[in-house]
């Protein structure tokens, strides 16, 4: 076997390597799955998978073997909330593609087509930790602001693990002045669009594929399978007082019928619980809670009703009127009530700063040594930054932990990853060592060496 101590410097410049056999040994090995950290474990990577971690697991012959000693080893981290690869640096111009301002769609939105591989904060927030991200599109004419998506932050040009993985709505203060100034319209709206997708489901009966889009040709769509040919075709009925595009309506239906994730952006403890009173009448839905900055106000009422919540962790001022009982022990009061909590960064930089997710699980740690705070252990903290978000949208037992048999995002680090002082020093997404140079560094490096001869004439003087 060959043994491979990882150096830094090296790994700065790598390219991704074919999927192999990889024995990462003698590290500090955290699971994700909300367990403690295991002294001395190996984690194995199978053709992109995860085939063992933890201690006394035997290495496979042939494998390539990493000597992680006095370095920890962990998964990789899922953004939980952001619209990273949506918009480039603030700089790059007025586009962007996190929402249709003046286009006729919202629910019908998909942003799959409309992430980058190539934005420069991908790369960044790689570099330093995260594998994979919960994407949404913003609100702009309507509540619904389309079809998320779950991607990686792969090297490459293929960067949808998940589309249409999700449906995002705004319900609290930005859900209300879209929806023409107050949260009763929103609401009415809300209740409006799950009334038309009920219709049309009634008439199509069940759709194939959740959330499927369909697009035009010729001004005709492209029929999937029968059932949506009733949804599109002259035989398809509506009533005369609908409000929705067909293909928003449409959009809706998975929702409604509980096959597509419906998260919910809200943060005052009423909002929250307006939505979880929406269950009782669209008894299918599968809503996430995302923000929830008063969550712990109704932290029972949201633990009865099983909905996860996707929440921002360090709000701890009331920044506006809907979260005047904003508290560092948000999250971790809603953990002792027993809700299903994993962290996000909705309106937090969200398009960029993901990497930031990883010191805000080191805040909700040190909260346990503040007198009357409530925070969280180290195992629970890693596990809502990692398998947290994945099991909000149903996908926990593909990514998010190093448990055998998910996706192999597997992270080496200089030291503990909840302490920012620590770097990364290796990361892999599907099994493949990813490069870890930036703009940021290649800049460094381009700059810091050069001889006054080539520098401007102003340098020079």
């Amino acid at each position: 076997m060959i043994r491979v101590l990882i150096a830094c410097a090296l790994l700065a410049t790598a390219a991704p390597v074919a999927a192999q056999t990889i024995a990462i040994t003698g590290g500090t090995v955290a699971l994700g799955d909300g367990s403690e950290p295991i002294t001395g474990g190996t984690v194995v990577i199978r053709n992109g998978r995860i085939v063992a971690a933890g201690a006394n697991v035997r290495i496979p012959p042939g494998a390539e073997v990493v000597d992680a000693r006095g370095k920890w080893v962990t998964p990789g981290i899922v953004a939980g909330f952001s619209r990273l690869g949506l918009s480039e640096v603030d700089l790059s111009g007025p586009l962007t593609d996190d929402k249709a301002q003046n286009g006729p769609f919202g629910a019908a939105i998909d942003v799959a087509p409309g992430i980058n591989p190539s934005d420069t904060a991908i790369s960044v927030n790689r570099a330093d930790g995260v594998t994979r991200a919960i994407v949404a599109p913003n609100v702009a004419r309507s509540i619904f602001a389309g079809q998320g998506a779950v991607i990686d932050l792969g090297a490459d040009m293929e960067p949808i693990t998940r589309a249409r993985a999700f449906q995002f709505v705004e319900l609290g203060e930005t859900g209300g002045n879209t929806a023409g100034g107050s949260r009763p319209s929103a609401y009415i709206q809300f209740r409006n669009a799950l009334r038309e997708a009920r219709e049309l489901g009634r008439y199509s009966g069940s759709i194939a594929s959740s959330g499927r889009a369909v697009e035009n040709q010729a001004d005709q769509p492209i029929v999937r399978n029968p059932n949506e040919s009733r949804l599109y075709g002259p035989d398809a009925r509506r009533s005369d007082d609908v409000l929705l595009t067909r293909y928003d309506a449409v959009a809706l239906v998975p929702v409604l019928q509980g096959r597509q994730a419906l998260l919910v952006h809200v943060e005052r403890a009423r909002d929250i619980l307006n939505v979880l009173s929406l269950k009782r009448d669209y008894p299918a839905l599968k809503i996430v809670l995302v923000g929830a900055t008063e969550g712990w106000l109704v932290a029972d009422k949201i633990a009865a009703a099983n909905v996860p919540v996707i929440a921002s962790a360090v709000n701890d001022l009331p920044a506006n009127f809907e979260q005047i009982a904003a508290t560092q022990s948000n999250v971790g009061r809603m953990r002792n009530a027993g809700v299903r909590v994993a962290i996000g960064m909705i309106d937090d930089n969200d398009t960029r700063y993901l990497f930031n997710q990883r010191q805000y699980a080191g805040n909700l740690v040190a909260l346990r040594d503040v007198p009357g705070a409530s925070g969280v252990r180290w195992g629970e903290a890693l596990a809502m930054i990692t398998s947290g978000p994945a099991e909000a949208l149903g996908m926990g037992r593909d990514i998010g932990s190093l448990t055998p048999g998910r996706r192999a995002d597997v992270v080496i680090w200089s030291g503990d990853p909840l302490q920012v002082s620590s770097n990364a020093d290796a990361v892999f997404i599907d099994g493949v060592q990813q490069p870890m140079d930036t703009r940021q560094t290649k800049l460094r490096d381009r700059y810091r060496d050069l001889s006054r001869d080539v520098l401007p004439e102003a340098y020079t003087r």
